[in-house]
């Protein structure tokens, strides 16, 4: 059997991580790396606004390299592909065959991908891909794997900011107005997963500041020393 080289993009959320998940399940896939685009200026995850420590403790309870990319803040569109060009000269030096991208059902965002790649000897991959109808069932399935997320970043043009630090569970999904998809794959919130199978233990975070910046209400995440985990606990979210 062919084994495929793959790099996994890494954006600390929860599709990210089922997309983990679900390759994790494959005889023919060795994972290289997670690879995260990151605010060089602020240390965090663009857009989702997680700190790039629980980005690491991310890829330490995974066991996989990861692989930040340090975008410069403000990043020019030009800028950014000739960093990404830089990833994937790396990618090809280490022999990887494919890119794994967690999206789930926006044309143009897979469309963009595939020209980003075209030419380079390496592949791109879509492992969850779907429909937009199946999303409700997807986040189910998620929920009932033992994912456990929490909301990062929302869009107000999309969704509440009451819902900004909010853990991602049945109740949340319950609550979501109608126009809001249940995996936010319109950009309507982000999440920061941190348990789920993909992982060999949880992580464990503590709700910070809440605040709203560039048009978007972001929840700052903060990592929980092991003192202060409750008794007998061994690690998990917040």
């Amino acid at each position: 059997m062919m084994r495929h080289r793959v790099l996994v993009s890494w954006s600390s959320g929860k599709d990210s991580a089922w997309m983990l998940h679900t390759l994790r399940q494959r005889d023919d896939v060795d994972i290289v790396g997670l690879v995260t685009t990151v605010n060089a200026t602020f240390g965090r995850v663009a857009m989702h606004g997680v700190r790039n420590e629980l980005v690491q403790a991310q890829a330490d309870a995974a066991g996989i390299p990861w692989w930040p990319i340090p975008l410069p803040w403000p990043c020019s569109n030009a800028e950014y592909e000739a960093i990404m060009g830089g990833v994937i000269e790396r990618a090809v030096a280490e022999s990887v065959t494919r890119f794994a991208f967690g999206d789930l059902f926006l044309e143009d965002i897979r469309a963009y991908r595939e020209r980003q790649l075209a030419g380079t000897g390496i592949e791109p991959w879509f492992p969850i891909w779907g429909t937009r109808e199946q999303m409700p069932q997807l986040a189910e399935t998620m929920l009932a794997a033992g994912f456990r997320a929490t909301l990062t970043c929302v869009d107000p043009k999309q969704l509440s900011p009451s819902f900004v630090g909010r853990e991602w569970n049945a109740d949340l999904l319950a609550a979501l107005p109608p126009s809001v998809d249940r995996c936010g794959e319109n950009g309507e919130f982000h999440t920061f997963c941190h348990t789920g199978p993909m992982f060999a233990h949880p992580i464990r975070v503590q709700p910070g500041e809440i605040v709203e910046r560039d048009g978007f209400w972001f929840a700052d995440l903060l990592p929980l020393a092991a003192e202060n985990w409750p008794s007998g606990d061994a690690g998990g979210g917040v």
